[in-house]
Parts: C-alpha cells; structure tokens; sequence
C-alpha cells in the first residue's frame, strides 16, 4: 500500500514539514486545523470564529480526499480553554450527524499561531 499526499488551496497551506492530510488505503489522516483563514492565511478572530473556521477547513480537506465530514470516524480537539467545551459541541452539531465521530477533547497550555482550537480527524473512505 502506498501513501497517497492529499493537498488543497482551499485548506490553510501547512505550516511546517507535514502534509493537509496522507490517504493510506481506504483511511485519511487529516492533520490539525487551526483557525488559519486560507485566502489571507491569518488567525480569524475570536473563539466562535476560529473553531467555524478549523471545521470548514476540516471539511475542505476531507473532501479533497474524496470524502466528507460524515466519512470522519475520529476527532481529536484541542482546546487552550476547556471551558469551551459546550461552544465546540453547539458547533460540531451544525456539521456532524449522527452517528458522531469517536472524539477526544484536550486542554493545552498553548497551540501553533496563537490559536484556540486546533482539530485533526480521520476519515474512512468506503
């Protein structure tokens, strides 16, 4: 099996040695999305902003892999501030339906650019 580089402009550009996301067989690892804006690649504003942002992001690479957000089986979130738990579940309502991903949620003392959310994923891709 070989691994396969999934990549879109319509997804922030990675900002180190790390691919969007790598398709390996009938799974994608999609690598974490803060809330970079992908025309201006600046930090949106906000905390509300900023998750909406690392989903559409999410949701840009996931399809550039031939899936969607509904092929995604796990989710790992990040959060500076666990006590936006609630705001990411509201948000992760508007683009997931069950059945819901597997998640793990994680409070971290900082994140790349100054973020306040950062999400990564996996996908199955029947």
């Amino acid at each position: 099996m070989t691994a396969k580089v999934i990549s879109t402009a319509s997804a922030p550009a990675a900002i180190g040695p790390y691919s969007q996301a790598i398709r390996a067989g009938k799974t994608v690892y999609l690598s974490g999305q803060i809330g970079l804006d992908p025309a201006s690649g600046e930090m949106v504003s906000g905390f509300d902003a900023q998750a909406k942002r690392v989903f559409e992001n999410l949701k840009a690479v996931a399809e550039a892999s031939g899936g969607s957000l509904v092929n995604v089986v796990k989710l790992n979130i990040y959060l500076t501030d666990l006590g936006k738990f609630g705001q990411v579940n509201e948000l992760m309502q508007q683009y997931f339906r069950a059945p819901f991903p597997a998640r793990a949620t994680l409070g971290v003392a900082a994140l790349p650019r100054g973020a306040e959310v950062e999400i990564d994923a996996i996908l199955f891709l029947d």
